[in-house]
């Protein structure tokens, strides 16, 4: 991949739900964060088969090319599924070069630009191995499982795609303790679930499905539904059900504001900020998610961002910000915790 490729996958950080690498942030760490988002989208990229440059990536990783066949995700071949697989294989081994070259300077380098990014982050910082594993692991996942029974499955998921990158967040900040992790998980965790009820017809295009079955079928919501051009009224009660369980879990990660001081709150509060916001969205739009991903506009965000600034740990525990009362669990039904969330 050039350097255009890899500028093309940092591009997609303004499309995020929340703000990747804010300006008030010190330089250190705006580049460790820009470092650790571009690892993270192009690991998804890579799985998802949505790479700028497919055919440079796979040349600088040294995996033979396979290109994409028309007619979409659905369509995927299983020479295109082991291709995938391949090139998250020689990324996790592009993992590896880096860390190897934290310890000594003199050995070969990572092969891909974004990855060799993470060389001096990973020295300054102290990262650990074990999040970008997960990564790395959650896409390759994505390669067999296109379905989740139970919402602790989905969880479990949650552990591998979403929760490292909170955890190389606090390992930026110097900040990695156990009860900031658990809080971070439920974030993180939080708005993955957010980003998938905003993807359902997208996601549904690709072949997945990341609405629990069990919850489905209590609903009364069948796959043929998440064809429609708009979402029926079982289909948005399930929704609206599934949002009150990430609200939920964004409440239960709130203390993590209280937690922390300066620019480092302000970041945070601008992560739980995009989710509450996101829900915000997909409210307003009556739970129809198949007629367009609800997005959330810069007003809306900023709101709960100073909401979440101002109530800090205590919006889990009865403070309200713009979306709302604050939820408790009781009644969302959500289960039992996946390992990292206990």
């Amino acid at each position: 991949m050039s350097d255009k490729g890899a500028g093309a996958v940092l591009d997609k950080a303004a499309r995020e739900n929340f703000p990747v690498a804010p300006f008030f942030l010190p330089p250190s760490m705006r580049e460790g964060l820009m470092a650790v988002y571009g690892f993270a989208r192009l690991v998804d990229d890579a799985g998802d088969g949505d790479l700028p440059d497919p055919r440079g990536t796979a040349e600088l990783l040294d995996v033979p090319y396979v290109p994409a066949r028309p007619g979409g995700e659905a369509a995927v071949t299983k020479e295109e599924g082991a291709f995938r697989l391949a090139l998250l294989d020689a990324l996790d081994a592009d993992v590896d070069r880096a860390f190897e070259q934290v310890l000594d300077a003199r050995s070969a380098g990572p092969r891909h630009p974004l990855i060799a990014a993470l060389v001096p982050v990973i020295a300054r910082h102290g990262l650990t191995v074990e999040p970008f594993r997960g990564l790395i692991e959650a896409n390759r996942v994505d390669q067999r499982v296109d379905r989740y029974e139970t919402f602790d499955d989905l969880m479990a998921y949650c552990e591998l795609s979403a929760n490292p990158v909170g955890r190389l967040v606090l390992q930026l900040a110097g900040l990695a303790t156990p009860e900031r992790v658990r809080w971070s998980d439920a974030v993180c965790s939080a708005l993955q679930v957010v980003e998938h009820l905003q993807d359902v017809a997208e996601d549904r295009a690709r072949g997945r499905i990341y609405l629990p079955a069990q919850d489905m079928k209590r609903f009364g919501v069948t796959e043929a539904d998440l064809d429609a051009a708009h979402a029926g009224t079982t289909l948005r009660g399930l929704v609206l059900f599934e949002s009150e369980r990430a609200r939920a879990l964004l409440d239960e990660g709130a203390p993590l504001l209280g937690s922390v001081s300066g620019r480092l709150r302000v970041l945070l509060a601008g992560f739980s900020a995009g989710g509450y916001a996101a829900l915000g969205a997909i409210s307003a739009a009556g739970y129809d998610v198949l007629a367009g991903a609800p997005k959330a506009g810069k007003g809306r965000l900023a709101r709960e961002a100073l909401a979440a600034l101002l109530l800090g740990g205590r919006r889990g525990r009865g403070g309200s910000g713009q979306g709302g009362p604050a939820r408790t669990t009781q009644g969302t039904d959500r289960g039992s915790r996946s390992k990292g969330m206990r």
